[in-house]
């Protein structure tokens, strides 16, 4: 029970997982403050993983400034919006935390989105500068003029790659359809460009707890993709609850498969914005299919793992499965929609992990309930 107190009025206490406390005191810190912290207590250690290219916290925290530097530069202000069109990419991280730094607001697209569906959430947003990738530049080179963007930076799936990786990907990237070339035009950069000519000093700048941070799009399911205005204390006592709530891991501890997109709630915060938080090495899967799913599992050893019912019943069925070795993962998160008993005995068996499944909703950035973290009998 927590605390050991407060059962007979509060049920519920009984059902807490160890060392889980009743009620909450929250630090007032930023996202951008946590990753500051993890880079100062585990400068060394590995903050993103994406095919082996490996960036530690330090300089991580330092890509961070550098690029919330050029937003300055590009004449990014407090308060402005600037759109994330990637999926899990080195450079979709450092983004995100950049725009934060510097008091601007992050607004993570889904790359699958149409043409249509990008024009409203841009346009609805005021998005003034857009990051997004090689594969799809020219798309957005064409839509800007329907919209207030300015600026367009692009990054390259190549770009962070490990010898001998970076040596294949150039001969064979665009016959495969992993990259792609860019016409020219006006306000268009390239990412690694613009990093290496800016400095690690932002200007300086007032961030309330109460800013807005975010707007991040609904699926739509009702209508059009609404923009929920979230705040910097959103995202920073979000993670502060998951972490109260599962005491279990330890900061510096763990390894999270970043499998979820950024772009949606559920991957932004438990996969990318707690695992920074803690101080873990995060796995970046960019296609969350069921072959680069087990096999970055079964190649990186991932403790920590968060899914929806379709990416872990499709591991399940790959014939990939019979061969991988899953037992390093110890917890398995699930949410979106109703987990089967069979998949989860199935999975549990399989990897030897405690799965949780949870709820919640874009508006609260996004857990609301979650089962507690008991090994099941």
């Amino acid at each position: 029970m927590a605390n050991g107190t407060g059962c007979q009025d509060k049920p519920w206490l009984a059902h807490y997982g160890k060392d889980v406390p009743e009620t909450l005191e929250y630090e007032e810190t930023h996202i951008v403050g946590f990753l500051e912290k993890s880079a100062e207590r585990f400068p060394d250690k590995t903050a993103l993983n994406f095919q082996g290219y490996k960036v530690s916290y330090h300089e991580l925290n330092d890509m961070v400034s550098r690029f919330a530097a050029c937003l300055n530069d590009f004449g990014i202000k407090k308060g402005d919006s600037v759109a994330v069109l990637l999926p899990n990419l080195i450079p979709c991280v450092v983004s995100y935390y950049a725009i934060l730094k510097i008091g601007a607001i992050a607004v993570m697209n889904n790359p699958l989105y149409t043409d249509r569906e990008l024009y409203h959430q841009f346009n609805d947003s005021g998005s003034k500068l857009l990051i997004t990738l090689d594969l799809l530049a020219n798309r957005m080179i064409d839509l800007r003029p329907k919209t207030n963007i300015k600026q367009i930076i692009y990054t390259s799936i190549g770009d962070y790659l490990p010898f001998p990786k970076n040596l294949l990907f150039k001969l064979v990237a665009k016959k495969k359809k992993l990259a792609a070339s860019v016409k020219s035009a006006d306000n268009l950069y390239k990412w690694k460009d613009v990093l290496a000519k800016c400095s690690s000093k932002p200007h300086p700048v007032d961030i309330s707890f109460d800013d807005v941070a975010m707007y991040q799009y609904t699926g739509g399911t009702t209508g059009v993709s609404k923009g929920v205005m979230l705040t910097h204390a959103n995202l920073s006592k979000q993670i502060q609850q998951i972490s109260a709530w599962f005491p279990i891991f330890k900061k510096g501890n763990e390894i999270m498969l970043g499998s979820l997109p950024f772009f949606h709630a559920f991957g932004l915060s438990p996969c990318m914005n707690w695992a920074i938080r803690m101080g873990w090495e995060i796995i970046l899967v960019p296609k969350p299919q069921p072959k680069p799913l087990i096999e970055s599992i079964n190649k990186y050893k991932p403790t920590i793992v968060a899914f929806v019912p379709t990416m872990i019943i499709g591991m399940l069925n790959d014939p990939d499965i019979v061969k991988a070795d899953m037992t390093s993962i110890r917890g398995c998160f699930s949410g979106s929609s109703p987990l089967p008993v069979e998949v989860i005995k199935a999975f549990e068996n399989k990897t030897g992990a405690v799965i949780v499944e949870g709820f919640g909703l874009t508006e609260a950035t996004p857990v609301t309930h979650v089962n507690p973290f008991v090994k099941r009998q």
